[in-house]
């Protein structure tokens, strides 16, 4: 999609922003990990955290090309950056990669569990196969890497999980039964989580999105967009800098006694 009056408004405000604080910076010398990087939301968090002074792992599955172009813009930032190829929603890969991320970056600082398929279908058509499918690459991918990032946040005494929900998660949506059913048990997930690491001042959050401008949802606007609209109050679908903004939020030290929490970012569609 081409870049629209909200995406100048957005990076007008941001250059604002830095140039009036060009020092501050809320992740400096923090290792984030981040699932699903190579495109859309993670691609835009990714970028975010990079621009905050994080050093930066993240992984991919398809694109050789794409990983290695974005490896080169986050560290175009000064940090350090690496691309890994791996699927999260395989436990021993997850296993082998929290422990090369450790080993070449020395910890794991913020977990950002973003990776995720949408399989959309009617349940009367909704085949066995895609509703796994679905739940492995959503759900259990987010069981497989949180419980091999909490070694080394445990070790620290410090940590921020992110887990992407969605909106669909929070109030269902026909035709996505699946999708709904994996997003509403990363927030179960979230929240027992949040209760079983606060102790060890590890937070654990989720964001919920609602339609936001990627490759998932590209169809729903050329679909009609004004029929989407009517139902948010801001009369339009986010950007995925939007979503990064709320995840470097809670990836920072200014959401310091904030866990357990879903924050939605749906434009007002869920109030």
């Amino acid at each position: 999609m081409g870049h629209s009056s909200e995406d100048a408004a957005h990076s007008r405000r941001s250059h604002y922003f830095y140039a009036l604080f060009p020092t501050m910076k809320l992740l400096q010398d923090k290792v984030a990990l981040i699932t699903g990087a190579s495109r859309g939301i993670g691609e835009a968090i990714a970028l975010k955290f990079a621009e905050h002074g994080a050093n930066v792992a993240f992984t991919y599955l398809s694109s050789d090309e794409r990983a290695a172009a974005l490896e080169g813009r986050l560290a175009a930032f000064g940090v350090k950056a690496k691309a890994f190829k791996s699927d999260a929603a395989q436990f021993s890969a997850a296993e082998a990669l929290a422990n090369e991320v450790v080993k070449e970056f020395g910890t794991i600082d913020v977990c950002v569990n973003n990776a995720g398929i949408s399989r959309d279908n009617l349940l009367l058509r909704l085949s066995e196969e895609q509703w796994d499918e679905v739940m492995t690459a959503n759900l259990k991918s987010v069981y497989n890497l949180t419980k091999q990032v909490i070694r080394p946040m445990m070790k620290a005494r410090k940590g921020s999980i992110i887990n992407m929900s969605s909106i669909v998660g929070v109030a269902g949506n026909g035709g996505q039964s699946a999708y709904a059913a994996s997003k509403a048990g990363i927030i179960g997930f979230t929240k027992s989580i949040a209760l079983e690491l606060g102790s060890r001042n590890i937070r654990c959050n989720a964001i919920a999105p609602g339609f936001i401008e990627t490759d998932m949802t590209h169809y729903l606007k050329d679909g009609g967009a004004e029929q989407w609209f009517s139902k948010i109050p801001l009369a339009r679908f986010g950007k995925p800098e939007e979503i990064a903004d709320v995840a470097l939020f809670l990836a920072s030290d200014m959401s310091s006694y904030v866990s357990g929490q879903v924050i939605s970012a749906c434009g007002g569609m869920n109030t």
